[in-house]
């Protein structure tokens, strides 16, 4: 008879999607298959924690949000097999890579999902899935974040994100000079750094800034050189139809293994929507074929 396979359920109490009644429907749709381990998070980086002193299990759960993902693969070994349960607010892997957003229907898809290999980015170390960036939207994440967690411990949701985004638009009086040196690039305004696509999701709409990103390659990079106030419309453009690679005013790479940044002055740094303080240089690096990745769609996805 051949053994269960075994593994490591990792879930964020506090996560938006994360309920007693969810992850119940979680376990009764693994447990009839799997040897499962169940682990909670109790304090910030304490997943890290957890995956890095994970021994024998033949795959690691994760059931939670993007930050909680980003903290397991933080701490993964090199032969370490991840499959996403959704159970934060956006849940840009989860989508990106086709899974059902009921935790219920994902934990039942995981059970036979196919492995696929993808690459991650690292900033200055960190490991990040899908995006990391310095300057706006590292900023926008650092005001959400500053409202705070509700009551139950859920953070702020996407009135949040559009309220924080127009309040940081007027605080910059419609314009955003060079303020950051990309290394064989030139000059702008902020940097947007994806490893994947879409960058994120604006409620159920992908923002396409780097629609030619994939998990399979290396980075890509989009640098508006400066924003004004007449070209907000063109931008907001960019992100929900593309195009932001063929803008005169956009600096733009694909597939990149390195991105250097140098600052005029400290500036916000994100990875995966959390905020990673203040810096004056940034590196991005491309870890090709870092991990074993569970999802429905073991192919390549399209724009």
């Amino acid at each position: 008879m051949l053994a269960a396979m075994r593994a490591t359920l990792i879930i964020n109490p506090f996560a938006s999607g994360v309920t007693e009644e969810g992850l119940a429907a979680v376990e009764r749709e693994l447990r009839p298959n799997i040897e499962l381990t169940v682990a909670l998070t109790e304090r910030p980086r304490h997943a890290t924690e957890l995956a890095r002193g994970i021994d024998g299990a033949d795959r690691i759960y994760v059931f939670g949000g993007d930050g909680l993902l980003n903290e397991v693969l933080n701490g993964l070994g090199e032969d370490a097999v991840v499959g996403i349960l959704p159970g934060g607010r956006t849940n840009v892997m989860a989508r990106a890579l086709g899974w059902p957003l009921d935790p219920a229907a994902a934990a039942r898809a995981l059970v036979s999902a196919p492995l696929r290999r993808i690459s991650l980015g690292r900033v200055n170390g960190r490991r990040f899935a899908f995006a990391a960036g310095i300057g706006f939207d590292a900023e926008l994440v650092r005001r959400v974040d500053q409202h705070g967690r509700r009551s139950d411990g859920r953070r702020p949701g996407d009135f949040a994100f559009a309220w924080e985004t127009a309040k940081l638009l007027t605080g910059w009086h419609g314009r955003r000079d060079p303020v950051l040196e990309i290394e064989d690039f030139g000059r702008a305004a902020f940097a947007l750094v994806a490893n994947g696509y879409p960058y994120s999701y604006a409620g159920r709409r992908p923002v396409r800034v780097a629609s030619e990103a994939r998990f399979e390659l290396g980075l890509d990079l989009v640098a508006p050189q400066r924003l004004a106030l007449h070209a907000i419309p063109r931008f907001a453009g960019y992100a929900f139809r593309g195009g932001a690679d063929r803008a005169e005013d956009v600096l733009y790479g694909h597939d990149l293994d390195r991105i250097d940044v140098r600052c005029d002055r400290p500036l916000p740094l994100q990875a995966d929507g959390e905020d990673l303080g203040d810096v004056e240089t940034a590196v991005f690096e491309a870890e090709r074929d870092a991990v074993s990745i569970l999802a429905p769609d073991a192919g390549t996805l399209t724009a």
